[in-house]
């Protein structure tokens, strides 16, 4: 039996000492890593007001890579929608698409991604994320070959036909996923709760279409190989300490003993919590977990989400995942 297909959600984490453009550079090299090592694709996902999150703008961020790399699937996982008209979003990814044919993904959310102080600025409300399953039907004619907005298509982007994926954390994009016939990809790397059970109502109420005859599954995982268990777990615990400060305290660095304390605290277990599903250790037990995951998920594939805190130990950790769950 052939590997279960891999792939890479890549947030472009940008550290207290980096700038933007460092960790841009790390995307450039985790994706020509994941190319060379056989992983699907990378998505990068829209995030806004978050100073440790790069990936605020995919699709610049994807033709970025693009240009660096030569076969891997690229794309948003995924596109905020209600942040956006429909027809911008096809105009870019239609613009991608011709500049890179048949590598980009668009992989569509309804959350706006952001707190509510940035979704104000954006200008998106509460009606544009009712709006949804409409804006997807909007966009996806427009990627397709006739518009449902009489005198009005994307250039580039009629007849690309760029896939779209429907991204969820709760029911509500599986059920949505399921009605559309498009691929459903969960949110389980920061929202475990309801993944099997959004997962078993895909795949039950899926309705088959031009895009996709069967249902199709990515379940997201958290993981963290290292050479030692040793030095994986020491990884987890810079991780968790950054993750702490970052959710809880915006203004100023944190202790080693002061992020422990918040950690031990009833938020700071919420946010760890967050991270439930997370193979972390030497290649064999990520192996193992990674198999018992994904029929956990019953998924279809895995996009690994690679938490080490540098750059050089997300390679390492992509590597060794490779080593044992592409062969």
């Amino acid at each position: 039996m052939a590997p279960r297909p891999l792939s890479v959600l890549d947030l472009a984490i940008i550290r207290r000492d980096q700038t933007p453009g460092d960790a841009f550079e790390g995307c450039v090299s985790m994706a020509q890593r994941a190319e060379e090592r056989g992983y699907q694709r990378v998505w990068y996902a829209e995030h806004h007001n978050m100073s440790s999150v790069g990936s605020s703008a995919p699709a610049v961020l994807a033709a970025h890579v693009a240009a660096h790399t030569s076969s891997i699937r690229l794309g948003a996982g995924g596109v905020m929608l209600p942040n956006h008209s429909p027809l911008t979003i096809a105009e870019q990814y239609g613009t991608l698409a011709a500049l890179h044919p048949g590598r980009i993904d668009l992989g569509l959310g309804r959350a706006p991604g952001s707190d509510q102080a940035a979704a104000a600025a954006m200008r998106t409300s509460a009606q544009r994320s009712d709006r949804f399953p409409d804006d997807v039907a909007e966009l996806q004619a427009y990627l397709g070959d006739s518009t449902r907005v009489p005198g009005v298509e994307a250039t580039p982007g009629k007849g690309s036909h760029v896939p779209l994926y429907i991204l969820g954390s709760s029911l509500y994009g599986a059920q949505l996923a399921a009605a559309m016939g498009l691929p459903f990809a969960f949110a389980s790397h920061f929202a475990p709760e309801s993944l099997q059970r959004a997962v078993a109502i895909y795949r039950a109420e899926f309705q088959p279409s031009e895009q996709l005859d069967a249902p199709y599954v990515i379940a997201a995982v958290n993981v963290l190989a290292a050479d030692t268990d040793t030095d994986a777990q020491t990884q987890l615990q810079r991780v968790m300490r950054s993750r702490v400060a970052r959710f809880l305290v915006k203004d100023r660095d944190l202790t080693d003993e002061e992020a422990d304390a918040l950690l031990a605290s009833p938020q700071g277990r919420q946010i760890a919590g967050m991270m439930r599903y997370l193979a972390v250790g030497t290649p064999g037990t990520v192996r193992e977990y990674l198999s018992a995951f994904a029929e956990h998920a019953d998924a279809d594939e895995l996009i690994t989400a690679h938490a080490s805190p540098t750059v050089e130990e997300r390679l390492r950790s992509l590597d060794l995942t490779a080593d044992v769950a592409l062969v």
